[in-house]
């Protein structure tokens, strides 16, 4: 085999080599852009058709829905709300604290709903009034509030943005290694 011929399989082997790692990097970075939109999708997406989201914070309203779950929201007419709904309120003690309890009696004449957490023995001590209500839960994703609060959270959207960047970073890479390849 003459020199030249080693040189190009050489080049070749290289070639190769470069390509899949270029390879890698650019699946690295998709991967990463993908965990980062699957961590967005359950916050933005139902905003957009007008669901709120919230994140339970104790355990009130357990079994039904634990500690740490995600809890989505619709606005409603208070006085739809229906005996044993569960909605989400803010309390009635200044602290803008949300609650999330089910509905005991809908006490329309009053404009106020009577409410207990499912863990607890008695009813809640005040009435919610009707501006309270912040809307009924259509649907409870348990333990996902912990992960999106920490997403949601200053660190996490740093960190959030450092993923992306390092995505768009390896697929630059990649790019570039791409090119160096076909240059040669």
């Amino acid at each position: 085999m003459s020199r030249e011929e080693n040189q190009n399989r050489k080049n070749k082997h290289k070639s190769k080599h470069k390509s899949k790692f270029a390879s890698v990097l650019s699946v690295l970075g998709t991967v990463l852009l993908i965990a980062v939109i699957v961590l967005c999708v359950p916050i933005t997406i139902p905003q957009m058709f007008g669901y709120q989201v919230y994140t339970v914070i104790s355990g009130s309203m357990e079994p039904a829905i634990p500690t740490d779950s995600l809890v989505y929201t619709k606005s409603l007419p208070p006085e739809n709300v229906k005996e044993d709904d569960v909605i989400a309120f803010y309390s009635a003690d200044d602290t803008g604290a949300i609650i999330t309890h089910r509905v005991v009696k809908n006490q329309v004449v009053e404009g106020q709903f009577v409410t207990k957490g499912d863990a607890n023995d008695q009813e809640d001590p005040m009435p919610t009034a009707y501006s309270n209500l912040l809307g009924r839960v259509e649907l409870t994703i348990p333990f996902m509030g912990k992960l999106l609060a920490t997403v949601a959270s200053t660190a996490g959207k740093i960190a959030t943005v450092s993923l992306i960047g390092v995505a768009v970073l390896l697929h630059i890479i990649a790019g570039v290694i791409r090119r160096g390849h076909e240059e040669e």
